[in-house]
């Protein structure tokens, strides 16, 4: 995770960080898991992720992207961002619990690795930039800031 722009000083910017750290650290005991065949540690992992991931999508999708799609500057990387929200959540949703795609699976969580990335390296530290006061205080007004 990104440590040197100070974006996370920002309260839902740092929180949405801390859970990248969390979402990482479940996807890859994920990994782990599937590459050990522990069929069944791997359905309660995935179950772990995908409830840790829908909150945290929401967050990201009702709040600081709306802003930076209304403030139209990172609109195009917004919509990118949440196709790939819809694609690693239709993929990790849609696991036959009977006989789970891991190959899927472990593809989803290469392109989760790479969503995170580019929110940590790019987005976040764009919003900081782009975003205006009051759009910060919309955002973060009547937020719980702790998961």
């Amino acid at each position: 995770m990104c440590n040197y722009c100070g974006c996370r000083e920002f309260p839902l910017i740092g929180r949405l960080s801390e859970e990248h750290g969390e979402i990482e650290e479940l996807a890859g005991a994920l990994r782990r898991s599937v590459a050990g065949g522990r069929h069944g540690e791997s359905l309660a992992l995935l179950d772990a992720l995908v409830a840790r991931l829908g909150p945290h999508t929401a967050t990201e999708e009702s709040g600081l992207f709306a802003e930076l799609r209304a403030d139209g500057a990172l609109a195009e990387e917004v919509d990118r961002l949440c196709a790939e929200h819809a694609d690693i959540h239709g993929v990790l949703l849609a696991v036959d619990r009977d006989t789970p795609d891991w190959p899927a699976v472990l593809e989803a969580l290469r392109l989760l690795h790479r969503h995170i990335d580019k929110e940590e390296h790019g987005l976040f530290p764009a919003a900081v930039i782009l975003l205006p006061l009051p759009a910060w205080d919309r955002i973060t007004a009547d937020r719980p800031l702790t998961t």
